[in-house]
C-alpha cells in the first residue's frame, strides 16, 4: 500500500469542500464499496469531490504525486474502474445535481447522478432522453461509453443527445466541449469514456416521453424459445420505432403474475417498452404476444419512472458479475442452438444471457459523427453471469466466455465499451473500428501522458 504524506493530505483537505478517506478511516470501507463484488482494490486515498474545484484539485494531485488516478461516477462499471490500487480516487457520488430547462428541453447533468435521479427530475415535465435500463447506473459512466436503452429506437444513442459536456482535463483546465468549442474533445467523449477528463457536467437534449408508457414482460417456457426468437427476428423490422423488445433468457423470477411452478425453471421473456400513445400500445405489442403460448404476461399502462425500475431487483448491487458481450445485425440460426445449450447450463440462478434491441434511430447517425461506431448494431448482446460465492467464480466466468467464444461466428466483431470487463483491454480496437486513429490523435492532445488511463484504455501514441 502506497502511503500518502500526511502533510500533502492535510494540504488537500485545507484546499477542498470535500472529503477525503484514507485506509483505516470509518468511512473508507464503505467508500471503497462498488456495484460488482468481484471487484477488490484498495485505494491509497478517495477524495469524496463536493464540486468543481475539487475535482481540480484531485486531478492535480494525483498528476503532481504520480499515483494512478481512478474516477467513480455511480461505481457500475462492470470493469470495476471506479477504483484503483495505491492510486486516488476521484468520487464524484455526490455531485448529483440534475436541473431541467423545460422549455428549451434541456438537461444539466453533474457526474455522480444516476439514472433515477435524472428520471425523476425530467418526468416531471414529461421529458427524458435515451438512457440505460437500471435506474442505479450512474449517468456519466453510461453516457460516455455510448449509451442505450429503452427509448435508443426512437430517439439514438445517449450521446447523440448530448448537447455539450464540462471536462476538466489533465492539465487541470475546465473547457466546455461542444460542436463549436473543442470539438475534437466533445466528439471522442462521445463514447470514448473516461480517457480525455473528468466531465463535472453535462447537457442534454430531453424529448416529450410519458410519464405514462406502455408495456410489460411476456414469459415463454423455454422449449418454445427458438420457434419464439425467429418469430421475433421477422417481427422485429417493421416493429414500430417507439416499441423496444428486448429478450431475456434465464430462470423465471418469482413473478407474482407467474404459476409458482415456474419459478426457478428456465424460460424467456419479451421485456418491452412503448413510449408511443398508451391507447395504441396493445396493438403496438400485439405481435409479441404470438411468438408463443406464455406462462404468464404482465402488459398495460405504467409510470415511465416504474419501468425503469423494473429490473433493479435483479441488478442489485454486492453480488459477482462477469460479462461478455457482442454485437449482433441478426439472430441467426445457429446463434439461437448455441443460446439454447448455454440457457441449458446456467452456472447459478443469476445467470441470464439478453438481446438489447437497438437499431431504427442508432443506425442513422454516421458511423463518424460520434466516437461510438457500431452504428451497424441492431441487437448489443450480453452474456450476464451473476453469483454470490466466491467459490463459483471459475464455474460462472468460464460459461460466459464459452458461449462468448461459441457466438462469436455469428457476431459484427465489435463490442460495447460498457460491457467490456477488465481484462479485454485488447478489445479496445475492435469497439472503436474506424474511429479508432482519431481517438488516439485525440488523447495525443489532451491526455498525452495517460493520466486517465484506469478504463478501457486509449494509449497515446506520443509521450510529454
Amino acid at each position: 500500500m502506497v502511503n500518502v504524506s500526511s502533510s500533502a493530505v492535510d494540504e488537500l483537505k485545507n484546499v477542498i469542500r470535500g472529503q477525503v478517506f484514507l485506509p483505516g478511516d470509518p468511512n473508507f470501507e464503505g467508500a471503497r464499496s462498488i456495484w460488482n463484488a468481484m471487484i477488490d482494490r484498495q485505494p491509497a486515498m478517495i477524495l469524496r469531490c463536493a464540486g468543481v474545484a475539487d475535482v481540480r484539485q484531485g486531478v492535480a494531485f494525483a498528476r503532481d504525486s504520480g499515483l494512478p488516478l481512478a474516477i467513480r461516477g455511480g461505481g457500475h462499471n462492470i470493469g470495476g474502474s471506479a477504483l484503483c490500487d495505491n492510486g486516488i480516487v476521484l468520487d464524484l457520488s455526490q455531485m448529483k445535481s440534475v436541473c431541467i430547462d423545460p422549455a428549451a428541453r434541456r438537461a444539466h447533468v453533474e457526474p455522480g447522478a444516476t439514472l433515477h435521479d435524472f428520471d425523476h427530475e425530467a418526468q416531471a415535465f414529461g421529458l427524458a432522453t435515451p438512457l440505460g435500463i437500471n435506474s442505479t447506473t450512474g449517468v456519466a459512466g453510461l453516457t460516455l461509453g455510448g449509451g442505450f436503452g429503452w427509448l435508443s429506437r426512437r430517439f439514438g444513442m445517449t450521446v447523440d443527445n448530448l448537447i455539450a459536456a464540462d471536462v476538466v482535463t489533465a492539465d487541470g483546465e475546465l473547457l466546455r466541449a461542444s460542436a463549436e468549442s473543442h470539438d475534437d474533445l466533445f466528439w471522442a467523449i462521445r463514447g470514448g469514456g473516461g480517457n480525455f477528463g473528468v466531465v463535472t457536467r453535462f447537457e442534454f437534449a430531453l424529448h416529450p416521453v410519458g410519464p405514462m408508457v406502455y408495456g410489460g414482460l411476456v414469459v415463454l417456457p423455454l422449449d418454445q424459445a427458438k420457434d419464439a426468437l425467429i418469430k421475433y427476428r421477422a417481427a422485429a423490422p417493421s416493429m414500430p420505432e417507439e416499441l423496444s423488445a428486448w429478450a431475456v433468457l434465464r430462470l423465471a423470477p418469482p413473478l407474482p403474475f407467474l404459476p409458482p411452478e415456474t419459478h426457478g425453471k428456465p424460460v424467456i421473456v419479451f421485456a418491452m417498452c412503448y413510449t408511443g400513445p398508451v391507447e395504441n400500445g396493445p396493438s403496438a405489442v400485439a405481435s409479441v404476444r404470438t411468438f408463443g403460448t406464455p406462462l404468464g404476461e404482465h402488459l398495460g399502462p405504467m409510470p415511465y419512472v416504474m419501468w425503469q425500475q423494473a429490473f433493479d431487483p435483479l441488478l442489485a448491487p454486492g453480488a459477482r458479475n462477469y460479462w461478455k458481450s457482442h454485437n449482433l445485425a441478426e439472430i441467426n440460426d445457429g446463434l439461437i442452438d448455441a443460446l439454447l445449450q448455454a440457457i441449458g447450463n446456467l452456472p447459478s440462478p443469476q445467470c441470464e444471457i439478453f438481446f438489447g434491441q437497438i437499431g431504427a434511430q442508432t443506425q442513422r447517425v454516421p458511423v463518424d459523427a460520434t466516437a461510438y461506431s457500431s452504428r451497424d448494431t441492431v441487437y448489443a448482446m450480453n452474456v450476464h453471469s451473476r453469483w454470490d460465492d466466491a467459490s463459483d467464480d471459475t464455474r460462472c466466468v468460464d460459461w460466459a466466455r464459452a458461449f462468448f467464444e461459441a457466438a462469436a461466428p455469428f457476431a459484427l466483431g465489435s463490442v460495447y465499451v460498457n460491457f467490456m470487463t477488465q481484462e479485454e483491454g485488447g478489445r479496445v480496437a475492435d469497439a472503436y473500428g474506424p474511429n479508432f486513429e482519431r481517438l488516439v490523435a485525440v488523447k495525443n492532445r489532451y491526455d498525452p501522458r495517460n493520466l486517465f488511463h484506469h478504463n478501457q484504455n486509449i494509449r497515446p501514441s506520443v509521450q510529454s
